[in-house]
């Protein structure tokens, strides 16, 4: 038996995403199933999961299943300490999990105002005060992260690390919606957006699973921004 990881639409998932990503980014001896959002598949696959309740969820070659995509992360760090999922500094990593735990946290208003969506990209986005308190919080706690372990990298403490994929549907919230950030948030979307492993997630959302009504917005819609264009912003 092998590790096996539960998901949901790669489109619309931002928490699959983020442990998918994960996976695939570095290598991870997986193997992903997925069902989809607001399908009778969805619980039919759970079931096989218990005691999860959403995904993903994690079950261990013992048949042991970890819930909730924080623990995920740890446990397969400890798992696969030299696939370098957190970075090696000390105080990198230290870093790297307090980010990493703010995300799993918080930003609840942009993640409700702007839920992912890799398929369809809007223009003019209205932005509500507690959406741009959001992003002005990431703007400041990116570039800190940045300026300390990353000033020569794109990514937030160094390596592309746990704390990267966590944040990695953010940047699919700015890009998609076409949300103006400021320089920093910018450059680490655009990051994003250049990241092979970021635009096979994308990839596989755009050929994968039905259209979720749920997810549209009447915006004026438009073409998915190219890494260029988010240095632009």
């Amino acid at each position: 038996m092998t590790h096996i990881l539960a998901l949901a639409d790669p489109a619309h998932s931002s928490w699959s995403m983020r442990i998918g990503l994960l996976v695939q980014r570095f290598g991870l001896p997986v193997s992903l199933t997925f069902a989809d959002l607001y399908t009778s598949d969805f619980p039919k696959m759970l079931a096989e999961f218990a005691p999860a309740r959403t995904v993903p969820a994690l079950k261990l070659e013992d048949g042991t299943v970890v819930c909730e995509s924080l623990a995920i992360a740890e446990e397969l760090a400890s798992r696969f300490p030299d696939a370098g999922l957190w970075p090696q500094d000390t105080a990198a990593r230290a870093h790297a999990r307090g980010l990493t735990a703010e995300m799993h946290a918080g930003f609840v208003v942009l993640r409700d105002k702007c839920p992912m969506n890799l398929r369809t990209t809007y223009a003019n986005t209205p932005l509500q005060a507690e959406v741009q308190a959001d992003l002005d919080r990431l703007e400041d706690i990116w570039g800190r992260a940045r300026d300390r372990f990353a000033a020569d990298g794109p990514w937030l403490c160094g390596p592309y690390s746990i704390a990267d994929a966590f944040y990695a549907p953010v940047a699919g919230r700015i890009a998609g919606y076409g949300l103006k950030v400021g320089p920093v948030s910018a450059a680490y979307t655009a990051a994003h957006l250049a990241d092979p492993a970021f635009r096979a997630w994308r990839e596989m959302g755009l050929a994968q699973g039905p259209h979720q009504a749920t997810y549209d917005r009447p915006y004026p819609q438009r073409s998915w921004p190219e890494p260029a264009d988010l240095n632009q912003s």
